[in-house]
């Protein structure tokens, strides 16, 4: 998207720490910290990169956010896949265009949004009214409204059965994944593959308990640490500091 910023247009403010600030332009809108402000008209018109001065001197850079960005400063009710594992669910589960995907536990929205970036089209069941309505929200507000001809949230249980058929992939981010295994037999096509994202290795265990049946093939289960390194001239070592351990991701084919 090479424009101008416009107004309605989301913008990535980087500080001279890199600290960061989601903004939503807006006429007569102003941008405040305790450095001070500058009116969203500054940035109007204006290319990518660049670089505003608040009413104090301090300069903020402008970009437009990534996904990435988003997913980590959207506003959200539920707790966020990072995106650390976000694309190697993608990976896993192999979405792409046109795979009908079936969600449950959409929480805020980013596991939603970045599988609707890929392509897919996706039914979500989601028990609260409320992480049901700010996934939504995420999805129109970062990838536009015709992203929800493709999504479709509706609060129900996902314990308690599956209506959709013939599905490519299923999704899960539950506390117990294992209770929608028996669903998933009837509901996902051969060949169909399941993923589920689980904080702790016990509900993983029980996981696999349920997925242990010829009726499915290859199951494994692994986890993303994402460790990041220090270069500064020749000092180049890794951080001190690591995004360890988010989830366990568990991958199983369904053979029929």
């Amino acid at each position: 998207m090479n424009r101008p910023f416009a107004y309605g247009d989301k913008v990535l403010l980087l500080d001279t720490k890199q600290r960061r600030y989601l903004v939503t332009l807006v006429e007569g809108g102003e941008f405040h910290t305790h450095n001070g402000l500058f009116p969203h008209a500054e940035l109007v018109g204006a290319p990518e990169g660049t670089v505003v001065r608040s009413s104090r001197g301090s300069t903020y850079t402008a970009l437009r956010p990534t996904l990435e960005d988003f997913v980590v400063e959207m506003p959200r009710g539920a707790q966020v896949i990072y995106p650390k594992d976000l694309a190697p669910i993608c990976m896993l589960a192999d979405i792409g265009p046109g795979v009908r995907v079936f969600e449950s536990g959409v929480g805020s929205g980013a596991l939603s949004m970045t599988m609707l970036r890929w392509g897919a089209d996706i039914v979500g069941y989601e028990l609260r009214e409320d992480f049901r309505n700010r996934a939504i929200a995420n999805v129109r507000s970062f990838l536009g409204e015709d992203a929800l001809d493709r999504y479709r949230v509706e609060l129900r249980d996902a314990y308690e059965g599956i209506d959709e058929r013939d599905l490519d992939r299923i999704v899960l981010d539950l506390p117990e994944p294992w209770q929608v295994v028996p669903h998933a037999l009837d509901a996902l096509r051969p060949g169909g593959i399941l993923v589920a994202y689980c904080p702790s290795i016990i509900q993983v265990s029980q996981l696999r308990e349920a997925l242990a049946s010829k009726r499915w093939n290859g199951t494994r289960s692994l986890e993303v640490l994402h460790r990041g390194w220090y270069v500064e001239g020749a000092a180049v070592r890794p951080d001190h500091r690591m995004v360890a351990h988010t989830g366990f991701l568990t991958v199983a084919r369904f053979l029929g």
